[in-house]
């Protein structure tokens, strides 16, 4: 499968990378700074060097078309609520309409536990700018005619990968950020998934397991 994984050079995506590789794909991972070129080259992806904030239509169509898979990993990082809304929504859509256009069956959208449009989060929060924006790029996804995966990891950390989460919590806990790259590269081959809100925390389910709903 040839995947262009957005966001390449992201703690998760370094983590993905490899075990995409592994497990056969040929991953072009899309970054921003040069300088990152040779550490997402070490994980045996490809490094595509460019700013996704000045893409056109037709540079976004040019980037996607060919793969057989887009996963999105990118974000602004928060702080910068222009800049969130422009990566973590605009050119999040714009990567599912590129992708659709040209074609391509699969998407994976990494999002967050919890991401929904009745966030009911302030305007004046500084978290609102991201929530609404991962919401409102979500729902677009949904809109669409792809095979889909929205994955909604609880907060993060950096604990080693077990390999077991739970997804069927009722509420968001924590998650290691390489049990959320074990689950990147389990859903993207699990027609399971399709068309799948899958929210998890670290858990004792083997992860092979617990993307496949009951």
């Amino acid at each position: 499968m040839k995947i262009t994984l957005i966001g390449g050079h992201g703690k998760i995506a370094l983590l993905a990378e490899p075990l995409l590789v592994q497990a056969g794909h040929e991953v072009r991972a899309v970054i921003r700074n040069p300088d990152q070129v040779a550490e997402v080259e070490a994980t045996g992806a490809s490094a595509v060097v460019l700013d996704i904030e000045k893409l056109d239509v037709a540079g976004w169509k040019d980037l996607v078309e060919g793969s057989d898979a887009v996963v999105w990993a990118a974000g602004a990082g928060g702080g910068d609520p222009r800049r969130t809304y422009a990566v973590d929504r605009e050119a999040a859509i714009a990567s599912m309409d590129a992708a659709e256009s040209a074609g391509i069956p699969r998407y994976v959208m990494v999002s967050y536990y919890g991401a929904t449009l009745d966030h009911g989060i302030d305007p004046g929060d500084g978290f609102f700018a991201y929530a609404q924006s991962k919401a409102e790029a979500d729902e677009h996804l949904r809109g669409g005619d792809m095979d889909w995966t929205i994955l909604g990891p609880s907060r993060l950390t950096d604990e080693p990968a077990s390999g077991r989460i739970d997804a069927a919590a009722s509420e968001g806990g924590e998650v290691s950020r390489g049990n959320v790259a074990q689950v990147i590269a389990a859903v993207l081959e699990e027609p399971a998934t399709f068309e799948t809100f899958l929210q998890f925390n670290d858990g004792e389910t083997p992860i092979a397991q617990a993307i496949v709903p009951d």
